[in-house]
């Protein structure tokens, strides 16, 4: 069942430092996570806080806080 949410200011800013690309220094064959992972494991860290599934996380068109996702 799809459900809408609404993610607090504390919420919003995890997700959008977690996209936010960092800077690296490459060191032997280390490459660090890519923004879009780590977008990944905040959404999955949200969803399992919320009760949703993660990957099915789509806009709702009231604002960036809001969105609706399948339930668990």
């Amino acid at each position: 069942m799809r459900k809408e949410f609404e993610m607090t200011e504390d919420e919003l800013n995890k997700i959008l430092d977690a996209c936010k690309p960092v800077p690296y220094m490459i060191v032997g064959n280390y490459v660090p996570t890519s923004p879009q992972e780590n977008a990944n494991r905040a959404w999955q860290a949200l969803a399992k806080e919320r009760g949703f599934v993660w990957d099915t996380v789509q806009p709702c068109g009231k604002g960036n806080r809001f969105f609706t996702a399948e339930t668990i």
